[in-house]
């Protein structure tokens, strides 16, 4: 049962216009089906009505022409009536097989005795379907005595009669009527049909009808689906965009009610998380940029200060409060300027950046394929990138930069010499001014900004930072950036 779970699961499609066809086709076939097998059972039925009307009414008309005509005539008569499926034959005994009460009635027996009324002619009918099963019927006319029954009141049947059936049904395996007449001469006319199977192309005009309807009903839910999705694939589209902190035109509303509603509501969402992030920004860089004024007060103060010792310490801490407002100035203002996304040759960019590091008497080294187009703000994820390589050669010496991608992500990781980071401090060194190096020097712990910077690039191109300790020593920073549709 699992296996066919996961057989069923792995066939049923995906895409919502392709399970929409699937389900409205199986509910289009199984009716078809239904409505099929219906129609041919009446057809059946209706064919071997008017087949049996036909025969009794043949039967009666050769009857009353038996009865008008000479006996030598009687041959020629029947030679002329008898075709492959209906037989016409005169003896002394009747062709129905059975042993019957000699009371019991049906339709068809009733129907050729009504043909014949006013004759007073005897009627035997008998009928057999595909499995062989028979209802055999008996009704006495007259009273006149000239039937030939046995006595527990059983009709006899010829040696002659019953060799002809057992021939017809070993050829004819399906429905026969057999009817006997008994003839005012004494013999019996007896009457075989062999009813005609229903044709298999009868089923042809329904299931040409069903591939049609088919065909229509693809071809309308396809244009219906198309239109429900087509805008959906836009919002999508834009949704990914936005989560990779490009900025994102309206999409346009367009499409059925429902689709409509969800585009204005991602929209205004759009709108309220721009609207937010830009106040947000603004915000922090107007206190950063007001800081500027306190802040070269209170060194023109501490000029006046007259304990060397403690001036010195003073401009120390403004010196680094300062640094620090510029930091936070440079970074509201990356953060409030926007760049377009275009497609780079990221290789080419790692690479030339790791040169420049290299340039500079920094222990930089990449390895990567020679050429990767990805689409990115160029300049922000260089810089992104940057901070983190010259955090590399700062705590571990040199760097080694590599470039790899696979079926989900592109990664570039930089590894490190130095002494790694507590697992319980991982998330710590990303947080704002945070340094896990307790110096304070900017020579060698800097302000606290450039993790914080980089995850933000990085996350704003919809992907992530992680970092591990290596097991031969060292740290491991890989960034995760989303291959293209998998933001």
């Amino acid at each position: 049962m699992r296996r066919l779970r996961l057989a069923l699961s792995a066939l049923w499609p995906k895409r919502l216009a392709a399970q929409l066809i699937a389900l409205l086709l199986f509910a289009l076939v199984a009716t078809q089906i239904v409505s099929l097998v219906i129609l041919l059972d009446e057809r059946r039925h209706a064919l071997r009505a008017a087949e049996r009307a036909q025969v009794l009414a043949r039967t009666a008309s050769i009857v009353r022409l038996m009865e008008a005509t000479p006996p030598e005539l009687h041959p020629h008569i029947l030679r002329t009536a008898s075709s492959p499926r209906l037989q016409f034959s005169v003896d002394r005994d009747h062709a129905v097989d059975a042993t019957i009460e000699a009371h019991r009635r049906n339709p068809l027996q009733q129907r050729l005795a009504d043909l014949l009324e006013g004759s007073g002619q005897q009627v035997l009918v008998e009928l057999s379907d595909e499995r062989g099963e028979m209802w055999h019927w008996f009704e006495r006319r007259r009273d006149d005595g000239e039937a030939r029954v046995d006595g527990d009141g059983a009709f006899r049947q010829s040696a002659a009669a019953a060799e002809w059936r057992r021939e017809h049904r070993r050829k004819w395996r399906h429905m026969s009527l057999v009817a006997s007449v008994l003839l005012t001469d004494g013999r019996w006319l007896n009457v075989e049909t062999r009813l005609p199977r229903a044709s298999p192309a009868a089923a042809l005009p329904s299931l040409i009808g069903t591939g049609v309807m088919a065909v229509a009903i693809s071809v309308i839910v396809v244009l219906m689906i198309r239109r429900m999705t087509r805008p959906m694939a836009d919002l999508a589209a834009a949704a990914e965009r936005l989560g990779r902190g490009e900025a994102v035109p309206p999409v346009a509303e367009r499409g059925p009610e429902d689709v409509r509603q969800t585009t204005r509501a991602f929209n205004r969402m759009q709108e309220r998380l721009e609207r937010f992030v830009r106040d947000r920004t603004r915000m922090l860089a107007a206190i950063s940029h007001d800081l500027r004024t306190p802040l070269t007060s209170l060194r023109l103060r501490a000029e006046f200060v007259d304990d060397e010792e403690t001036r010195a310490k003073i401009l120390e801490t403004l010196d680094e409060m300062a640094r620090m407002t510029e930091a936070t100035l440079a970074f509201a203002r990356e953060e409030a300027r926007r760049e377009d996304t275009r497609t780079v040759d990221l290789a080419a960019l790692v690479e030339s950046l790791c040169e420049d590091l290299r340039d500079l008497d920094m222990a930089v080294a990449y390895r990567g394929p020679p050429s990767l187009l990805y689409p990115c703000r160029s300049v922000s994820l260089k810089r992104a990138v940057r901070n983190l390589i010259e955090n590399a050669v700062t705590y571990g010496e040199r760097a080694r930069v590599t470039l790899a991608k696979s079926e989900q992500d592109v990664q570039i990781v930089i590894e490190d010499d130095g002494p790694g980071v507590p697992e319980a401090d991982f998330e710590r060194v990303f947080a704002p001014f945070v340094r896990l190096e307790e110096s304070r020097s900017q020579e060698t712990g800097g302000i606290g900004l450039g993790m914080a910077i980089a995850r933000s690039i990085v996350r704003g191109h919809g992907g992530d930072i992680t970092l591990a300790n290596r097991p031969e020593g060292g740290l491991r920073v890989t960034i995760h950036l989303p291959r293209v549709g998998q933001a």
